[in-house]
């Protein structure tokens, strides 16, 4: 195989003619991105047989090196076959393939559940000695086991050695890491306990919550519980990670007394609490609407070296709009703008704000504080500002938010849409739910189920609904 001289050069244009309809007076184009040009061949060439491919790869004038190979298999991540080809190609060209090159063919084909060609990779790299690093191990942990290859998982860990890496607690982890990332938390709770026994690991607190969070993202309290009892039994001592595992998974569940016991009792133990613990509390007690005793948690944060962050805030703010206590709600804006830092107020914060307004003149103080705080609007202050004039049936601000969407970029998305032909159905304004409607479907946008349906039950026919949906409208009228 040649990459350089004039014949190959020659067929290899003759070839981009072929495909393209592209003339050969501008050689500089031909070669000023090998990538898109590898590329587009393997992309009109996608179903020819191998050979037939490699026959036209044969012909490129390029030099194969790491970053060209690895931005051709980058622009194939969601296509198995082309990137495959191209990497076994990419060899018999003399090509060495480097580690982030077979990650990244590695990462392609567990991604698309190709464990065939995956292990044929697999095997090929274990005999080069260092190209299996920690990062490509922890890319294979996860594609087998969110294959649910549980197995395989396990028994590629067992191959650690084989590939020159060792077996250590942190490895093991990142194992069990996956395993309870991907729901299979009784697996690696099994295996944990299993290679305690046979291996000799150490049990420490590190790898102990890894399985409680496991449990806890899955929802178990009852099978979390008996875990922190067996944490408390062992050598090991909770963590300030431990603490807020649990107690966040109990907020969660409602089970807001036992998360105040284990968060007094880490006081008293001398484990201070972080912002993440103090959080999860100060949220789970404003919902429950015990608003004095959250705020007594947040002022004691910063005696116990715990500073609050604009979360913080935001937890008191968003439950002290809903019982219409708004001077204290200004008052903590104001304590967050003071603070600067992590405690500036956020998009969060001002979507609390806007959702207390009462009429339409409060509007731009909020947005004019927030454009002052340098807090950029998003898509979901837009179709909440929209939403709000349409509930006080303002027109005027209604026609400018949307105008200013459309300046912006930020919309008119789905939800605005959505907003505009609902808000105008409660006003009894048929017209403009049609026009809005048929706005939105011309645009290519899929309307939600109650939107169709709202459409549907005023029996007018509306431009731009396919000939499926009337079918189906027909059907269920039984016309």
């Amino acid at each position: 195989m040649a990459y350089n001289g004039r014949s190959s050069s020659r067929a290899y244009k003759g070839l981009f003619q072929t495909l393209f309809n592209v003339g050969t007076s501008s050689p500089r184009f031909l070669h000023s991105c090998p990538a898109l040009l590898i590329q587009n061949i393997l992309k009109f060439r996608r179903d020819k047989p191998t050979d037939q491919l490699y026959r036209a790869l044969d012909q490129c004038d390029v030099d194969l090196n790491h970053h060209l190979v690895l931005d051709v298999l980058q622009r194939h991540r969601s296509d198995w076959r082309p990137a495959h080809v191209f990497f076994n190609w990419s060899k018999t060209a003399g090509y060495e393939p480097s580690s982030d090159v077979c990650n990244e063919i590695l990462d392609i084909l567990g991604k698309m559940q190709r464990f065939q060609e995956l292990h044929q990779v697999l095997d090929e790299m274990s005999n080069r000695e260092g190209l299996v690093d920690e990062k490509m191990f922890a890319t294979l942990l996860r594609r087998f086991v969110g294959a649910h290859k549980v197995d395989d998982a396990i028994q590629l860990f067992r191959r650690r050695k084989e590939f020159g890496l060792e077996s250590g607690s942190e490895a093991f982890r990142t194992l069990l890491m996956w395993l309870c990332r991907f729901k299979h938390v009784e697996e690696a709770e099994t295996l944990f306990h299993n290679v305690m026994k046979k291996k000799g690991f150490s049990a420490d607190i590190k790898t102990w919550n890894v399985i409680l969070n496991g449990w806890c993202v899955l929802g178990n309290v009852h099978e979390a519980k008996r875990v922190w009892r067996d944490i408390v039994a062992s050598p090991c001592k909770p963590d300030v990670f431990t603490y807020a595992t649990f107690i966040k998974a109990l907020t969660k569940k409602g089970k807001l007394g036992m998360a105040l016991r284990l968060f007094r009792g880490m006081l008293d133990k001398g484990c201070k609490p972080d912002v993440v613990i103090c959080n999860c509390i100060i949220d789970a007690l404003c919902f429950k609407k015990r608003i004095p005793e959250a705020l007594e948690i947040f002022r004691d944060m910063s005696g116990r070296g715990c500073e609050p962050n604009v979360a913080t805030y935001n937890s008191l703010i968003k439950y002290m709009c809903k019982i219409r206590r708004m001077e204290k709600v200004y008052e903590l804006v104001d304590e967050m703008e003071r603070r600067n830092g992590s405690c500036l107020p956020n998009v969060v914060t001002y979507c609390c704000l806007l959702k207390s307004l009462k009429e339409p003149g409060e509007v731009h103080e909020v947005l004019g504080r927030m454009e002052r705080n340098g807090c950029s609007m998003n898509d979901d202050v837009y179709n909440l500002v929209l939403r709000l004039y349409m509930k006080w049936d303002d027109e005027d601000g209604v026609r400018k938010t949307w105008e200013e969407m459309e300046r912006s970029g930020w919309g008119p998305d789905r939800r605005s849409y959505t907003i505009m032909i609902h808000e105008h159905f409660e006003k009894g304004r048929v017209k403009d739910v049609v026009r809005y409607f048929e706005e939105m479907v011309a645009k290519g946008m899929v309307p939600e189920p109650r939107t169709e349906k709202l459409v549907s039950s005023l029996n007018i026919r509306v431009k731009g609904r396919t000939e499926k949906q009337e079918d189906v409208e027909e059907e269920r009228t039984g016309l």
